[in-house]
């Protein structure tokens, strides 16, 4: 047996700690599914190798490594590893840490320090860092699950480096199987596709595959071997239907948006009940809806982005199952709503004439003139006050002089933009007339 399974703990202790944590690598090059990082070209093993580790970012979903590659680096490159969660962790605790880390850098030893779900702090709390990140005091590992351009400050991203960490595929999975099979010192009790199941309900997370695993064994008689169904009653999880990075997940949700613009509520029910059997994340079902509700319904029904919004509240509030019905009948409401796409194509049009024109200023008597200098180079002459004109509608041209008049949007009479169809006329006549 490698060293990698090795440990020097008495057995009653070894066995008392879970399997993920008895298989957790000893090098970074027993890291498994992480090889752009932790191979032998990897990002990781080049900066061990080149003596210079840099504050990092590591973004990936859970069970990928982050926290294991990040101890393996403190230890390959000789630093002190500190380790804190945002989640349970202030100011005071990153003045202590802080503190230690000048100690030991006064003695020349440098700290890694490592800092999970580093997206749960504020504001403040992450421009704390920096400091400490530029004078070298410690060298900054974050891991995170969201999307750091998101949820973490420029300031901190500019002094890191982010690297992505990569669900586990099937050929990751199978490995870190084998070797919990080669620690345990006998073999999964599962049949071919019981296997293959229980790495398809791992979806990619590491330590939830040797979790499961530890479930089958507990639960094993002595020459007991479970079939799929069993393996589902064993560990009360369904195998995902599909791979959610694969093409079954993106056909599903096409055909749940084409199925809604096609105003076919029928069919686009049934989609999303596929997905939410296949194991879909809702909230992942609930962010499309509301993309729908812009890009199809628009302002036809001015509803629509609301009901949305209000079925993903309700689904953050009673959770699953019970929340699933809101997002369910947000899903019918906007299949049966009128259909528009005059808001998208207008928001497109106006992109495209932003970047033709970025260059050209607002029309002078649209500026503000806050100063008697601006006030002289004609800044807010000849404006008039909507409202205190007749219909509150001045009629003037808001657009560079240079661009002349544009027209982004035309809503079509359908829904509520017949509505606002009328009102464009309307004002369309007036500028005429009062032009």
């Amino acid at each position: 047996m490698s060293d990698l399974f090795s440990s020097s703990e008495p057995p009653e202790m070894t066995s008392a700690r879970p399997l993920a944590d008895r298989l957790r690598p000893r090098t970074l090059a027993d890291v498994t599914g992480q090889e752009h990082l932790t191979g032998e070209d990897g990002v990781l093993t080049r900066m061990i190798a080149s003596g210079s580790l840099g504050s990092m970012i590591f973004w990936g979903p859970p069970g990928t490594g982050k926290t294991t590659v990040a101890r393996l680096l403190s230890g390959e490159a000789g630093l002190a590893f500190e380790q804190i969660s945002a989640i349970f962790s202030g100011v005071a605790d990153l003045k202590k840490v802080f503190e230690a880390a000048r100690a030991r850098r006064m003695s020349g030893r440098q700290t890694l320090l490592f800092v999970d779900e580093i997206h749960r702090f504020n504001r403040a709390q992450q421009d704390s860092f920096l400091p400490v990140m530029e004078d070298g005091t410690v060298i900054l590992v974050g891991a995170t699950t969201e999307n750091p351009s998101f949820e973490l400050n420029a300031a901190l991203l500019s002094r890191a480096r982010v690297l992505t960490f990569k669900p586990h595929g099937e050929e990751s999975l199978q490995e870190l199987l084998k070797r919990a099979e080669e620690t345990e010192g006998k073999p999964l009790p599962l049949d071919a596709d019981a296997r293959a199941s229980l790495i398809r309900m791992a979806d990619g997370d590491g330590r939830a595959s040797l979790t499961l695993a530890e479930e089958v064994w507990r639960a094993a008689r002595a020459n007991e071997i479970f079939d799929v169904e069993a393996l589902q009653r064993i560990v009360q999880r369904r195998a995902p239907v599909y791979d959610k990075g694969q093409d079954g997940h993106y056909n599903l949700i096409s055909a749940l948006h084409k199925s809604v613009r096609g105003s076919d509520p029928d069919a686009a029910l049934y989609y999303l009940c596929r997905m939410f059997d296949a194991g879909e994340d809702p909230l992942y079902l609930g962010r499309r809806l509301v993309r729908m509700a812009v890009e199809d319904i628009g302002l036809a029904d001015p509803q629509a982005l609301a009901i949305c919004n209000a079925a993903k509240d309700a689904y953050d509030y009673l959770g699953s199952p019970e929340g699933e019905l809101a997002l369910a009948q947000a899903c019918v409401y906007l299949a049966t709503a009128p259909k528009s796409n005059g808001v998208y194509m207008a928001y497109k049009a106006a992109m495209r004439a932003a970047k033709e024109n970025g260059s050209l200023l607002p029309p002078k008597h649209i500026l503000n003139a806050p100063t008697k200098l601006m006030k002289g180079e004609g800044y807010g002459d000849g404006y008039r006050y909507d409202h205190d004109e007749p219909d509150a509608f001045s009629g003037q041209d808001y657009f560079p002089e240079k661009m002349g008049r544009r027209t982004f949007y035309d809503p079509p009479e359908r829904g509520f933009e017949r509505e606002i169809r009328k009102r464009l006329e309307w004002w369309a006549k007036l500028r005429r007339e009062r032009s």
